[in-house]
């Protein structure tokens, strides 16, 4: 099963001041800020929720298609993501401007003071899925993720025009985006994802309950947090899945974006959505033990074991095989 994965490529750069920023401002002179904070370390992560999946599908031996948009300072970032089994050859490289970057400092109280630039993000409203499909011999599923907004509805639409099944997942791009785009990004797909808090904010911006959104999806997949996931589909019972306990809870960063390489890896190995949902919240835990989203490392055996203990032998037979 060839799947492509679109969305957001990006660089974080995070920062952090030994001090706290309330201390440097001054009320009266809030009008006129100039501030420059001496940092104590730097620490430059590989991320962007595109890149963020493919990883964990690549890391389960899916490989998955990357599609998106970078800078010419893309090379040691699509070195990594090639050793980890995702293709990155639809990559549109920009001649003009630099990879997307966020760029945050945080303090002692862990406030945070941030910046995202889109760069290169923006040209990824330029790629057109047919020369994708026609590379890589046809795509069984596109995933649609947070993107340059214009780009995740030009590929919404060419999904629909060429009857190629998609998966919407607005992720961070909900909150800019009005009623009449998520209800064509919505429409039709396959699998819509979401957690909790998007979920409800779906339903509040389209005007549509619950309901009448399942009506138009195949399946609406919600993440739970530290409950899991559900998923649903008109006339069938509910599908929950626990999560795997973790050993330590390093970092959340990410999380959602593990489950969706697992749970992608499942549909493309043929397991049911129960099985790939397991799969999804194993890989989740072990995003959520370690800093950063792409710092893991999945080790086959370490995978099972863990597995097994979570969801039993029965589930583990079926998923070992595809890890073999």
């Amino acid at each position: 099963m060839r799947i492509a994965v679109t969305g957001s490529i990006a660089t974080d750069h995070l920062m952090t001041f030994p001090g706290r920023f309330a201390d440097q401002l001054v009320g009266d002179q809030l009008h006129t800020v100039s501030l420059s904070f001496l940092v104590d370390n730097l620490d430059v992560r590989r991320g962007g929720v595109g890149a963020n999946i493919c990883f964990g599908m690549g890391q389960l031996g899916t490989a998955p298609i990357l599609v998106g948009a970078v800078g010419p300072d893309f090379e040691e970032y699509r070195a990594w993501l090639d050793r980890h089994g995702v293709d990155t050859a639809s990559v549109r490289v920009s001649e003009v401007l630099h990879t997307a970057r966020f760029v945050c400092t945080t303090d002692a109280d862990h406030n945070q003071i941030g910046s995202f630039y889109t760069g290169a993000m923006s040209e990824a409203r330029q790629i057109e899925l047919k020369s994708v499909a026609d590379r890589v011999g046809g795509l069984d599923l596109v995933l649609i993720g947070a993107d340059d907004p214009e780009a995740m509805l030009r590929h919404t639409e060419e999904c629909r025009t060429r009857s190629i099944p998609f998966a919407a997942d607005f992720s961070q791009q909900i909150a800019r985006m009005d009623g009449d785009e998520i209800r064509l990004l919505l429409d039709g797909a396959t699998y819509l994802f979401s957690n909790e808090y998007e979920k409800g904010l779906i339903e509040s911006k389209t005007g549509w309950t619950d309901a009448e959104i399942l009506a138009r999806v195949g399946h609406r997949v919600t993440t739970l947090g530290s409950r899991g996931v559900r998923i649903e589909r008109v006339g069938d019972d509910p599908i929950e899945v626990g999560c795997a306990e973790e050993t330590v809870k390093a970092d959340p960063t990410g999380v959602g974006d593990a489950f969706r390489a697992g749970f992608l890896s499942g549909l493309a190995w043929g397991v049911d959505l129960e099985r790939a949902a397991q799969v999804g919240c194993m890989v989740a835990t072990l995003v959520i033990e370690t800093v950063g989203t792409q710092e893991y490392t999945l080790r086959r055996n370490n995978f099972m074991d863990r597995f097994t203990k979570a969801y039993g032998h029965e589930a583990a037979n079926e998923v070992r095989k595809h890890l073999e």
